[in-house]
């Protein structure tokens, strides 16, 4: 099941974005931005349906849900305009698709870590999807311990006009990389704590990722055996 945020444009924090852009958008290409985001997300719709029915077919056949659940998300408008200045970018529709490739999101979490690759390895074998990025943080994890597969890929959305593809990034992850990211995530950005706080936690956490990845690989190990067991 899809655990859908939905982020609502905020108009008094686009107002404030929009004069620390270079030019301040015409009405016209606000228009062409929510049609834009409409699209990204019925690519997010694509992709979850999806992965949904991979999950469904796989706990029919093999008894098996290699899904524990999935959260799609778009990108705040907020953001995006952050992200756009940091980049020297008008915001334009144009430049988006050319520049921003995580508007529409997907985070799956899975139970193990094989079910990572599993799940990749059965949405990039659909003849409609194509991979346009990957970063693969489980086996290159960052310096601060994070570990997650990262995929961008594209998808055809159909539409009263035809069809238009579109980019949709997918965060796949077990369980307990996502309890880490999201601790981490909260430590660096959402506390008021000092910088040395900060660090010291950050040390730890990035011990605890290690930690957690052996204990992920263990577990792994006694599930094939209980899988394998022919008592």
């Amino acid at each position: 099941m899809i655990l859908e945020h939905r982020n609502l444009m905020n108009f008094k924090k686009l107002d404030a974005d929009f004069k620390q852009a270079p030019k301040r958008p015409e009405i016209k290409e606000m228009q062409n931005l929510a049609r834009f985001y409409q699209l990204c997300q019925s690519g997010a719709n694509e992709i979850g349906t999806k992965l949904e029915n991979l999950d469904a077919e796989f706990q029919v056949n093999y008894d098996h849900n290699p899904i524990h659940h999935m959260e799609e998300r778009m990108k705040d408008v907020q953001s995006l305009m952050q992200k756009l200045i940091r980049k020297d970018l008008e915001l334009s529709v144009d430049n988006i698709q050319k520049n921003i490739f995580d508007i529409a999101g997907i985070r799956v979490v899975t139970n193990y870590i094989d079910d990572v690759y599993l799940i990749e390895e059965m949405l990039l074998s659909q003849t409609d999807i194509t991979l346009v990025r990957r970063k693969d943080y489980i086996s290159k994890p960052k310096s601060s311990g994070y570990r997650s597969l990262h995929i961008v890929v594209s998808v055809p959305v159909f539409q009263s006009k035809g069809s238009q593809s579109v980019n949709v990034e997918i965060q796949i992850r077990t369980v307990g990389m996502d309890m880490w990211a999201s601790l981490e995530h909260k430590l660096r950005y959402k506390t008021d704590m000092t910088s040395n706080l900060v660090e010291q936690y950050g040390n730890e956490l990035s011990g605890y990722a290690d930690e957690l990845s052996n204990i992920e690989n263990k577990m792994q190990h006694i599930y094939k055996q209980l899988n394998d067991y022919k008592g």
